[in-house]
């Protein structure tokens, strides 16, 4: 986004908690709310209206689900990133969004430095994985693998983010495994983007396929 601030509409059908978003974003000065929306209809119109960078989008609202409103704004404008914010850590709601067109998902009880990253992420054009589902399908990815298989692509990866790919498989945040490695969580996200590409799992449609493929998803 250069030099300007990412624009960022709040959806979400409660008050306290449209405050307390608008209150960090607004203290960070690379991001800007332009607007709040308290049901998924209101977001759709006002993403129309006011065409945001990044919407941050509760799923359960009134009227128009987060779901129903985020299939209907990347229809009519693709530009708009979409991060899913929502109390519901089940993997289920994660890949509604993925499919409906989101870029990423954060879990309410996530720290703030979590929506932080999601919301810059989305603003570059990237998707978010929260931290958590990561270290369940690159597990997963990695167990299901037969032996040959793995070892082909296990090799591809560098000796540093295998350690990096252990450390996220052991469940440690960016922020633990910069620690442990003593490197910077930046350092830490690139290798963790290059580990999803280079298994296959680096971008939204890729990893909706492998979720299908896992029963993680049902397709109607």
């Amino acid at each position: 986004m250069g030099d300007k601030p990412v624009r960022v509409l709040i959806a979400d059908d409660h008050d306290i908690v449209r405050a307390g978003i608008r209150m960090l974003l607004d203290s960070q000065p690379d991001m800007a709310v332009i607007g709040e929306a308290n049901n998924g209809k209101e977001a759709i119109e006002m993403v129309n209206s006011m065409k945001p960078d990044v919407v941050l989008m509760d799923i359960s609202m009134p009227e128009v689900t987060g779901v129903e409103a985020t299939r209907a704004i990347k229809q009519a404008n693709p530009q708009v990133e979409i991060v899913g914010l929502t109390m519901h850590a089940e993997d289920r709601y994660f890949f509604q969004l993925l499919q409906a067109g989101a870029s990423g998902y954060v879990v309410k009880g996530a720290s703030p430095n979590e929506l932080l990253d999601a919301v810059r992420a989305a603003s570059r054009g990237q998707a978010y994985i929260h931290p958590s589902l990561q270290r369940k399908l690159i597990g997963d990815y990695v167990s299901r693998s037969d032996s040959n298989d793995q070892s082909s692509m296990l090799s591809d990866l560098t000796g540093r983010e295998i350690e990096v790919l252990r450390h996220i498989v052991d469940g440690l945040t960016s922020r633990e495994i910069a620690v442990a490695l003593v490197i910077s969580a930046n350092t830490v996200e690139r290798h963790r983007q290059n580990i999803m590409a280079k298994l296959g799992l680096h971008n939204r449609a890729e990893l909706v396929r492998y979720a299908i493929s896992k029963g993680l998803v049902e397709v109607e």
